[in-house]
């Protein structure tokens, strides 16, 4: 039982850290485009919303998993 409460936690944590650098690198990207490129924001924005959309799935992702170990 405590292995399985470990992988659970150890899921938990790599996944949000790994969401976080994540959008954050994301969105040091996008401010970065849209300080040399203003004009281009309406591109920027789409898929700087899809990035930030596949990197909160990863952590998502580890949230169901953490929950699968945990339930057995």
């Amino acid at each position: 039982m405590e292995l399985q409460l470990l992988g659970a936690w150890l899921a938990i944590w790599l996944g949000t850290i790994w969401a976080g650098i994540w959008i954050w690198l994301v969105g040091k990207a996008w401010l970065e485009s849209l300080a040399r490129n203003p004009d281009m924001k309406g591109s920027y924005f789409l898929s700087a919303i899809l990035a930030l959309a596949f990197a909160e799935a990863t952590a998502i992702y580890a949230l169901v998993i953490a929950f699968q170990l945990m339930a057995k």
